[in-house]
């Protein structure tokens, strides 16, 4: 039940539409894949503070890390854990299992949400917090793990997403049956921002595993923005 209410979060908007977008859906696809591009450039240095909230309802456990989060110059992601509260086992089975999962899926162009990795289904086109947005339905070509099947809407201003949600479509574990999520994002100076994350995974020994991650005080390394000003001037 919670799996379908997470995923039911994700059409929730002011109206949808598949009239024609007055792009075609291709090229839409296609400039997504290069804002995509230059957004994977734009985030490097770049840093965020997050809250990651994770609980086992059936075991009536729960647990809260705060820690900073950096992107590196190359595109690597660490985590300064700097305080938890809560209980052990959510964060070594929820917490712990996810940043482990986010930091193996790194640089894997293999899992990236392109025409390389899925099919695109164009679904029509809403608004979403006041943003235009083409919406599709992605489904992947193989049934690999880390890939998922479900939606990802774009900004139809910049191309940039602005959510993704649907589910994994190979388990990543014997003891997990299913595994459904919602990541959201805001669009702030031309660059896709992480905003939330929330994620239910349905396990068969303690039943679900829920997971929010809230985003805050995004912000890049003022020595690369100057030297991009910098580039940009020459």
């Amino acid at each position: 039940m919670k799996v379908r209410f997470l995923l039911s979060l994700a059409i929730v908007c002011s109206s949808i539409t598949a009239e024609s977008p007055g792009v075609f859906p291709d090229t839409i696809v296609e400039n997504y894949c290069v804002a995509s591009r230059n957004q994977e450039e734009a985030l490097k240095a770049a840093s965020m503070d997050v809250e990651i909230a994770g609980s086992l309802p059936k075991l009536k456990k729960q647990g809260k890390l705060r820690a900073l989060r950096r992107i590196s110059g190359l595109g690597r992601i660490t985590y300064e854990r700097l305080r938890f509260e809560g209980d052990n086992t959510v964060k070594r089975e929820v917490i712990a299992r996810y940043l482990t999962a986010e930091s193996e899926a790194q640089h894997d162009p293999s899992l990236g949400v392109t025409p390389q990795n899925y099919k695109f289904k164009y679904k029509g086109h809403s608004q979403l917090d006041g943003r235009d947005v083409h919406m599709f339905q992605v489904s992947p070509k193989q049934k690999r793990l880390g890939l998922f099947k479900g939606e990802i809407w774009i900004d139809a201003a910049t191309y940039l997403r602005v959510q993704e949600s649907g589910y994994l479509v190979k388990s990543p574990s014997l003891a997990i049956r299913k595994v459904a999520f919602v990541r959201k994002y805001e669009i702030r100076d031309g660059i896709s921002v992480p905003r939330q994350v929330q994620s239910v995974t349905d396990t068969w020994l303690v039943g679900k595993a829920e997971l929010t991650i809230d985003y805050t005080n995004f912000s890049i390394d003022g020595r690369k923005q100057s030297a991009a000003g910098d580039t940009d001037g020459q």
